[in-house]
């Protein structure tokens, strides 16, 4: 994620906070971010040196589509005047913003709240998705190094960096380490002592809340000046010398010696997550396949691009392969590690008990999908009876995995991964997975840059229940334009096109347009 520091101060005359104007600050804060809380310590701060403050809120949309604003003025007290203060910022008038998130800070920029000549700008740089870029099918998130560039210019000073991530390896929230970075801005002229006993007087979580504190507090004093930047990727070695597993170390092996090192990072991935998916066997099985598409790669040119054609297929039949089906769902839900990550993210201490409510709705057809193939095409072929069975099934759950009852449920319904390569949703899968490759065979010879596309269209499909049969939807009306690309000089560009357009809604609107405008080529 973007890392941003602390930047030089414009040379601009800098607000009167001894004056008649007060101090405006706005902090914008989701649910669970504790905006309220730190609004409360900006307060009760000021408070206690002397200051009178007010503070407001106009909360935001449910369900992160918007921050709740707490807007904060303060002022040193002053005997026989009563200060008249406002409750709401105004755009070009605010001397703070505190944002809890990054996209949160961007917004306070295109609201005006955040100006060159006056706003000193704290902000977490973690990420926090918003309802708008989780519904898309596709990518859906928002660019970060768009808000690192416009508040690079905007705020008079920046102070952001991961203040999230520092706040939970220290067992607090983000607001506490917010606090720390307000402190040591120098914004609020009081000294850190008093900013210390403000948490402490609150009486609740005052250890972590303090840590957070210190260690936002610190960082921020640590580089007073430097450049708004964004930190380097981190490379990646995907090929470690030993793994400790025999099996998974003779996967590596061959991933070295026979496929380009341009598909080792993706070889490896896939080789892992299908090791866990079903078990080594497996995994060597979807290095066979890669294997016998390389050959066709190299066949037609492969080399001279980078082996894309390998590549992608790396990517997508590991992802094909290791497909979503109520034994993979089930297998996850009761794995040690979710417990331990659900326990880590509540703060659960070691003598607490922490139950997980799951909210499963099964239709027959996971059902017949997970039994043998014979059995579950008997079910399918006989219309009444499914629909009977159906409405037993067919109905939501709230499922407590930390019950015997239902862990020994799920864990049994994992424990079919045994014989799961023998059930009707496998089969179908394999048939599927097997066709399309079969279509990027055929076409690799024709148009390379055609036949890649292909295999990038596997994308559309993931999930379970409606959203693995509307992915499946897309993917065969996208195909579908195959015979009248292959011949043509842009077919690749035109694929793409339709796989950008399938990601677009839900429905599939965007793409039936685009496959009318395909027709008339």
């Amino acid at each position: 994620m973007t890392d941003i520091v602390t930047t030089a101060d414009r040379r601009v005359k800098a607000p009167d906070l001894a004056g008649d104007k007060p101090l405006a600050i706005a902090v914008l804060a989701m649910g669970g971010q504790g905006g309220g809380v730190l609004a409360d310590w900006i307060v009760a701060v000021a408070e206690e040196n002397g200051w009178v403050a007010q503070s407001t809120s106009v909360p935001g949309v449910a369900q992160r589509t918007g921050a709740t604003i707490y807007y904060i003025e303060a002022i040193p007290a002053r005997e026989g005047h009563e200060p008249v203060l406002s409750l709401m910022p105004t755009p070009g008038d605010v001397d703070v913003v505190i944002a809890a998130e990054l996209m949160e800070a961007g917004r306070s920029v295109l609201r005006g709240l955040v100006t060159p000549d006056r706003t000193i700008l704290i902000a977490s740089t973690h990420r926090s998705f918003a309802v708008i870029e989780k519904e898309k099918p596709g990518d859906g998130i928002g660019d970060p190094t768009v808000v690192a560039a416009a508040t690079d210019f905007a705020a008079r000073r920046t102070i952001a960096f991961d203040m999230e991530t520092l706040a939970v390896k220290n067992g607090s929230v983000v607001s506490a380490a917010l606090f720390g970075a307000v402190a040591a801005s120098g914004v609020l002229p009081f000294p850190k002592e008093a900013f210390e006993a403000t948490i402490r007087s609150g009486g609740k979580g005052v250890e972590p809340s303090l840590k957070a504190f210190n260690a936002a507090y610190e960082r921020t004093r640590e580089r007073p000046k430097d450049k708004l930047t964004a930190t380097p990727p981190k490379r990646f070695d995907p090929l470690p010398e030993a793994s400790g597993h025999p099996r998974l170390d003779a996967l590596v092996r061959r991933i070295r010696q026979d496929f380009p090192a341009e598909a080792w990072p993706l070889l490896y991935a896939g080789a892992k997550k299908l090791t866990d998916f079903q078990d080594p066997a497996y995994a060597g099985e979807y290095l066979d396949r890669i294997a016998a598409l390389h050959a066709r790669d190299r066949a037609h040119g492969g080399a001279a691009r980078d082996h894309a054609f390998t590549v992608q297929a790396a990517k997508y039949v590991a992802v094909a392969m290791a497909y979503d089906d109520v034994i993979r769902v089930a297998d996850l839900k009761v794995r040690a590690s979710r417990f331990a990550r659900v326990r880590k993210e509540v703060g659960a201490k070691a003598d607490q008990i922490v139950y997980t409510t799951e909210y499963m709705h099964p239709r027959m057809e996971e059902i017949c999908g997970t039994l043998p193939k014979a059995w579950g095409e008997w079910i399918e072929n006989r219309p009444a009876l499914f629909a009977r069975l159906d409405r037993l099934v067919n109905r939501g759950r709230r499922v407590r995995t930390g019950t015997l009852f239902w862990f020994a449920a799920l864990y049994g319904v994992s424990a079919l991964r045994s014989i799961r390569r023998k059930t009707l949703r496998h089969a179908r899968e394999e048939a599927h997975r097997e066709a399309w490759l079969a279509r990027a065979v055929d076409t690799i010879a024709v148009n390379y840059d055609l036949a890649v596309e292909i295999l990038n269209c596997r994308r559309l499909i993931k999930g379970y229940s409606d959203t693995h049969a509307r992915g499946y939807s897309k993917f065969d009306r996208a195909l579908s334009a195959l015979p009248a690309l292959t011949g043509r000089e842009d077919g690749a560009a035109w694929m793409r096109r339709l796989r950008q357009a399938a990601l677009l809604d839900e429905e599939g609107v965007a793409l039936d347009g685009a496959l009318k405008t395909v027709a008339t080529l």
